[in-house]
């Protein structure tokens, strides 16, 4: 993308009224006035919040909150030059229940208070293979400590991805640590049963993946 057109996405995020852009600062000092506020600033309702962490063009955001207009959902992510196509769908397609936090994952437990999430999903993260880089991954157990903070006492984490090393490598650090696996699974779309919300909704990249004949593992677990 050009830098023409990212300047001309950041603009356009700027007017989206389901955008929101908090800076560093404004995070880490601890008064940000969303936090603990969402549900009654944003949504205007009771319903429980999702979060989507590195969500990427928005779209699997958008479609969720289309398939269950009864949750809020929020798609996190550093480059709002990619969400911009998922909070312009919305506003188009008048999708209220879906909003854009523009923000690094590692700040979330400063843009959401203690037990304000129910679910987080973690769509087609890098798994970050070398060894250097393991302090990137999505799913460690800093990233896991912080996705407690947030997440209410019976909440849910679901991790999609076509790496089988992130799938094997979240798997045996969540057995390892005593969490709750509450579902695994090597090939989502080969195997009989798989959750709906996992198949019935594909991101851009994945619709490639699977032409390619690639699997998609899937794993929904609570962090004890």
């Amino acid at each position: 993308m050009g830098s023409k057109n990212k300047l001309k996405r950041f603009k356009e995020n700027e007017t989206f009224s389901n955008v929101y852009q908090p800076k560093r600062e404004e995070l880490v000092s601890a008064n940000y006035e969303l936090k603990g506020q969402w549900r009654n600033k944003v949504f205007n309702n009771s319903n429980p919040i999702v979060l989507e962490l590195g969500c990427g063009k928005g779209e699997y955001s958008v479609a969720l909150a289309q398939k269950y207009p009864n949750k809020n959902f929020i798609g996190i992510d550093i480059k709002g030059a990619r969400f911009w196509r998922g909070a312009k769908t919305a506003i188009k397609e008048n999708i209220p229940n879906v909003a854009f936090l523009r923000t690094q994952i590692e700040l979330i437990e400063y843009a959401f208070a203690e037990n304000e999430v129910d679910e987080i999903w973690i769509t087609f993260p890098d798994p970050q293979i070398k060894y250097k880089r393991t302090k990137h991954r999505m799913t460690n157990t800093t990233f896991l400590g912080k996705y407690r903070k947030v997440l209410k006492p019976e909440g849910v984490v679901n991790l999609k991805t076509d790496s089988e090393f992130m799938h094997g490598y979240t798997l045996g650090l969540l057995h390892g640590a005593g969490h709750e696996v509450l579902y695994a699974n090597h090939d989502v779309y080969k195997q009989e049963g798989s959750p709906d919300e996992v198949t019935a909704i594909q991101t851009f990249y994945e619709s490639q993946y699977l032409e390619q004949n690639k699997p998609i593992t899937y794993i929904r677990f609570k962090i004890n």
